[in-house]
């Protein structure tokens, strides 16, 4: 905690307890001493390894004078100039941080020296304790094998990743001295957890009523690192059914291979017309770098719009079209640095996605999001920033079908299911009826409340601006399909209950229009 905000010489001189008088309580104290906040002074990278140029490791580093000194902002930048010096084939290089403290400025230089580290190799790595995990589970989460020269970084973030998997209980990775002073063991111990669930739920929705649930879900499936999911929910306004199986090493490959399906009805108070969907999609995933990661996918779908019971005259011609089947190509590329990025109170979530539709309906779509979170006031204080959009684009000469188009629906908090977007006001039932674009932002602060911890309660303010518009169809102009903003502010209880997390939203729309759905 304190390193973090840059007190370099913190320290816990003493802990002692003390029993209370009446011997029902214990009282603990601890004796600290803080020291100086320091900030990041001189940068500074030096070789001393002959005909190694230091400027290219200078190069990769993220590190600015200015910043509040911080452990993890020295690690991360001695990973990205080990991670180089593997790349340029470099084995046995060590980055060693040199400190020099100014207390008169309170900053700290920092000189990152490139040294001959010592020649030491990996002689085995043994697995224990993995009773249903078969080895080559754990064994694909290191980056090193048998007879590849020791990196005592990458074993530690190998450890990460056995961790990381869910897979077991605790997991430790230690080194022993191998057979040759050159040469170490590296001993992985883990303890198996079950994980497997089968669950049965019911639930109750504005928009679907109350319904009921069973699942099953295996993240571990026959000991091969695999997950399957079965889930089969029904409720009085729609019936849900879907699969899924991966495969996170195909051909034992850092390939992740996917395959899903799902069947889907649906008659909604709040369209006054039934679906079916039925789908099936397939792909793989593999990673373009350490924050980092690319989806391709195909799939094929069948959706039906049916029982109409308005009169509008754009969904009487959208439900004569009947059943339409469709085939996909798709891609995503996300980028996250929360987890592994130089920031430890915040990072960067960025998603982006096409999907090229053809068959009876012939379009393309386009989404993105974006996500900026930081933490503030000593960390007890979550800013978060969240812009999503999306576009359908139709090819071919063909038109979207309202069972295609966006209804900003868990978009804007504030609104009912279809509550917002176009409207046909000519119908009896002011029936709504989606746009091929939507766009919005969202800005949240999640807060303490000053309840006591063991509660689980906390706050959040949040603010919602969006929009859906943009129609093929217009009925001749009689349609509004323009961009309109509405805004809604509100907040947020979060509750963490033991049967799960609970969120409250209470919420009020400052900018809507008349015909909108609150």
């Amino acid at each position: 905690f304190y390193l973090s905000r840059g007190y370099i010489d913190f320290q816990v001189l003493d802990a002692s307890a003390e029993v209370s008088r009446e011997r029902d309580a214990t009282f603990v104290t601890f004796t600290v001493r803080e020291g100086l906040s320091y900030d990041i002074g001189k940068v500074s990278t030096v070789s001393e390894v002959e005909g190694l140029d230091a400027a290219e490791f200078e190069a990769v580093q993220k590190i600015k004078p200015g910043q509040t000194y911080s452990p993890l902002l020295i690690d991360n930048n001695i990973t990205r100039m080990e991670t180089l010096a593997l790349k340029k084939g470099l084995n046995f290089i060590r980055i060693e941080p040199r400190l020099t403290k100014n207390q008169r400025g309170q900053v700290v230089d920092v000189e990152f020296a490139i040294m001959r580290g010592e020649k030491i190799f990996v002689e085995r790595i043994d697995i224990e304790g993995n009773t249903t995990t078969l080895d080559q589970v754990v064994r694909r989460q290191f980056r090193t094998v048998e007879g590849d020269p020791f990196n005592p970084r990458e074993i530690r973030q190998s450890a990460e990743r056995i961790r990381a998997l869910g897979f077991f209980s605790d997991a430790k990775v230690s080194t022993d001295q191998g057979s040759d002073p050159d040469q170490v063991v590296v001993n992985v111990d883990v303890e198996e957890q079950p994980t497997g669930s089968l669950s049965f739920g019911m639930s109750y929705s504005v928009s679907s009523g109350v319904g009921f649930n069973i699942g099953f879900s295996e993240t571990n499936f026959l000991g091969r690192g695999q997950a399957l999911s079965l889930n089969i929910s029904t409720a009085s306004k729609n019936q849900n059914s879907s699969f899924s199986f991966t495969e996170p090493a195909l051909l034992g490959r850092d390939l992740k291979f996917n395959i899903s399906g799902y069947y889907k009805t649906s008659n909604s108070d709040y369209s006054y017309y039934d679906t079916r969907n039925i789908g099936f999609k397939t792909g793989i995933g593999f990673p373009l770098g350490e924050q980092s990661s690319l989806d391709l996918r195909v799939g094929v779908a069948e959706d039906r719009m049916y029982n109409y019971t308005g009169d509008s005259a754009i969904l009487l011609a959208e439900e004569a079209q009947d059943a339409l089947t469709t085939f996909s190509l798709g891609y995503s590329y996300e980028y996250d640095n929360r987890i592994t990025g130089l920031n430890p109170k915040g990072g960067v979530l960025l998603r982006f996605g096409q999907d090229f539709v053809g068959g009876d309906s012939k379009y393309v779509e386009t989404t993105a999001l974006a996500m900026a979170e930081t933490k503030v006031m000593n960390e007890e204080v979550t800013l978060r920033a969240i812009f999503e959009g999306g576009a359908i684009t139709p090819t071919g000469g063909t038109v979207t079908r309202v069972t295609d188009r966006f209804f900003g629906n868990g978009k804007i908090r504030g609104f009912e299911p279809n509550g917002i977007g176009p409207r046909d006001l000519t119908a009896t039932n002011d029936d709504a009826l989606g746009g091929n674009m939507f766009a919005v932002a969202r800005f949240e602060a999640d807060f303490p409340l000053g309840l006591p911890e063991e509660y689980g309660i906390t706050g959040v303010a949040f603010m919602d601006v969006g929009s859906v518009w943009s129609l093929d169809n217009t009925n001749g102009g009689a349609v509004d399909d323009s961009f309109i903003p509405r805004a809604t502010v509100g907040v947020s209880i979060f509750w963490t209950t033991p049967i799960g997390p609970l969120r409250f939203n209470f919420s009020h729309a400052v900018k809507k229009e008349d015909y909108d759905k609150e």
